[in-house]
């Protein structure tokens, strides 16, 4: 197969408006699970005056400063995941048709260059667990072929191939995505031969996924965005005070987004070893993956919080009835809205006077034991002084009928 673009129309290089992207476009890059979607995003942006400062303070894969800057507004969020804020400032940065032209051809090199490759001897490989489980030999070949191939290049170019990359590891791999968490096909990891075949639908995999990516890159937006490094629980230096902040934490339910993230990761070499996902799972708020769980057993907390009273009640009922489990998820539950807290304190002053705040979050069970963030995180915005605080309900999450989806909202005197 032979990667080719519409190269005329990458010279108009149209302003993106909003009737122009209604589809997934650049939102659609790279899959994050679980991830709160565009068109919610839109809908609470829409009536804000143009030009307005949107801040979320759990960046994830960008989706809020991005439908920020498509809108005209001026978006501005962070995250404590340099990967994460790489593939952020990839999504709201404007390519010239000159820079997509060039990745089209690129692109072209790398295949051609990748499919020279019949032994990998000489090739490096992710440092990933069972790596094996992931891929099958001809797949894996492809891949590491590939990865090479890419190194020759670099600046935009670079990123927007790597993140061709990502999409096709991913289309490629044993992982599944058809439910809240990833998992691997029931034959994964089984042997299997080298097949080339394998190597080649790969290939043709990444040639689709550029086709793609330049297409969905080559409207600029009307407004603009920056993705910030960051600890969500203290202030940022470098962020404006923002009209509506808008965003949606991690739910607290022992979800992992390190774990989702670690094939993009190790791929793009911002992992090499499992104790730094670890590492890096424990600096984010609700954090559970590798070294971050066996952490929880020695944590104490720093400061009080408004909910304590309430929290305590919920925690000692996980501690009794979880078994030996029991004390460390109730120790979770206590950090993470102790993390929340620290949040809540430090992005009050990056509220404008009169600006807005927009929580997505769900509640959780553990044990059968209702753990309600939404409320917790109500009553935190009230004592800090937020006027008109509300909790609406969005949706119903799964089968389990105690689990919703919330938007708690209030506005800073």
């Amino acid at each position: 197969m032979t990667l080719t673009v519409d190269r005329a129309a990458l010279t108009r290089n149209e302003q993106l408006t909003f009737r122009a992207n209604m589809g997934v476009g650049r939102h659609g890059w790279l899959r994050l699970t679980p991830a709160y979607g565009v068109r919610l995003v839109r809908d609470r942006l829409a009536g804000l005056p143009a030009g307005s400062i949107v801040t979320d303070p759990f960046s994830g894969t960008g989706t809020t400063p991005l439908a920020a800057a498509e809108l005209g507004h001026i978006g501005q969020s962070v995250d404590v995941n340099p990967f994460l804020i790489w593939l952020g400032t990839a999504k709201v940065s404007n390519y010239s048709p000159e820079t997509l032209l060039a990745t089209a051809d690129a692109a072209r090199a790398v295949l051609a260059d990748a499919r020279k490759h019949k032994e990998d001897n000489d090739l490096w490989q992710p440092n990933l667990f069972k790596i094996e489980k992931w891929w099958s030999p001809g797949a894996l070949h492809a891949l590491k072929a590939l990865r090479h191939s890419i190194d020759e290049h670099v600046g935009p170019v670079e990123d927007l191939l790597e993140i061709a990359l990502c999409r096709c590891l991913i289309s490629c791999s044993n992982a599944a995505f058809n439910h809240q968490s990833m998992s691997f096909n029931e034959s994964s990891g089984e042997p299997v031969l080298f097949d080339m075949d394998d190597a080649e639908r790969t290939f043709a995999a990444f040639n689709t996924e550029v086709v793609a990516l330049v297409e969905s890159a080559r409207y600029d937006l009307t407004g603009s965005a920056t993705i910030h490094h960051g600890d969500s629980r203290a202030g940022v230096k470098d962020l404006r005070q923002a009209d509506l902040v808008l965003t949606s934490p991690p739910y607290v339910n022992r979800m992992s987004y390190i774990r989702e993230l670690r094939p993009y990761m190790y791929w793009l070499r911002r992992l090499d070893r499992a104790s730094d996902a670890g590492d890096l799972d424990w600096r984010a708020i609700g954090g559970t993956w590798g070294t971050a769980t066996s952490k929880l057993n020695t944590w104490t907390p720093e400061v009080e919080t408004p909910v304590d009273e309430a929290m305590a009640k919920v925690c000692e009922r996980i501690s009794q009835d979880g078994g030996k489990n029991g004390p460390l998820l109730a120790n979770y539950v206590h950090k993470y809205h102790h993390d929340m807290w620290l949040h809540f304190q430090a992005i009050t002053a990056q509220v404008k006077p009169g600006g807005g705040v927009s929580y997505i979050i769900g509640n959780s069970t553990f044990y059968k034991h209702e753990v309600p963030a939404h409320e917790w995180y109500a009553a935190m915005l009230r004592e800090l002084g937020y006027a008109e605080v509300n909790i609406e309900v969005i949706r119903k999450r799964n089968s389990n009928k105690a689990l919703f989806e919330y938007d708690v909202t209030g506005r800073r005197p």
